[in-house]
């Protein structure tokens, strides 16, 4: 995702020096490109070819950099698939799952950033018109769930048998899920910042608080470790 179109804070790959930032710069470059194309003529009336002349590259350029046409789009995806877990990790002591996403979700509501899913109306309307894009969203919403309740089971030492990792991440993933379609839709409606955040606001309060009872004092971080 283009900075400009969508979320910061992309992965790139892990390699440094003058090599590692010349790969990082075109990556950005042929994405930038890519969702400037999507975003005018629609995901799917744009061939990996189109984007590579674009971009002035060759074809396989494009595919050793992205091997899926969906990952052009969501080139941010792997900050994306770990979010959830990085703040059950990052909770403050004494703090619980539940509270540390809440909070961090509604501290994350001035900017785009993995938690919100804000990005420009042009981005949310491109995903919201593509099956494929939003099938690869879907898939990357798994991932990032998987993920989660990877950090939520080391977190409380639950055995490889124990259901309550991924039962609880489940449910936190969901709000995530709702919360994230809420602000596309009313991104794509061209909404009012202010009007938005006061609904985004309102909302997560409501969803989290749905699960206050069964998880505000789940995955708790000791006061001490």
């Amino acid at each position: 995702m283009p900075g400009a179109t969508a979320t910061p804070n992309r992965a790139a790959p892990a390699e440094g020096g003058l090599r590692g930032r010349k790969k990082r710069e075109t990556r950005d470059r042929l994405a930038h490109v890519a969702t400037l194309l999507f975003i005018e003529r629609g995901f799917e009336n744009v061939t990996i070819a189109e984007v590579a002349e674009a971009a002035h590259v060759s074809k396989m350029t494009v595919s050793n950099y992205f091997p899926l046409k969906e990952d052009l789009v969501f080139d941010a995806h792997e900050g994306v698939l770990d979010s959830l877990a990085r703040v059950v990790r990052e909770r403050r002591p004494q703090e619980s799952a539940l509270h540390a996403l809440r909070r961090s979700f509604l501290a994350s509501l001035d900017r785009p950033h993995p938690l919100n899913g804000r990005c420009t109306p042009g981005f949310a309307r491109l995903v919201h018109d593509s099956p494929r894009l939003r099938a690869r969203e879907r898939e990357i919403d798994e991932q990032r769930e998987a993920a989660l309740a990877r950090a939520l089971a080391e977190a409380t030492g639950a055995g490889p048998e124990d259901p309550m990792p991924d039962l609880n991440a489940a449910q936190l993933a969901a709000v995530q899920r709702v919360l994230q379609r809420r602000v596309r839709a009313l991104i794509r409606r061209d909404t009012p910042e202010d009007a938005l955040r006061e609904e985004i606001e309102e909302l997560a309060r409501t969803a989290f608080g749905v699960l206050e009872p069964a998880l505000g004092e789940y995955c708790v971080r000791p006061a001490q470790e």
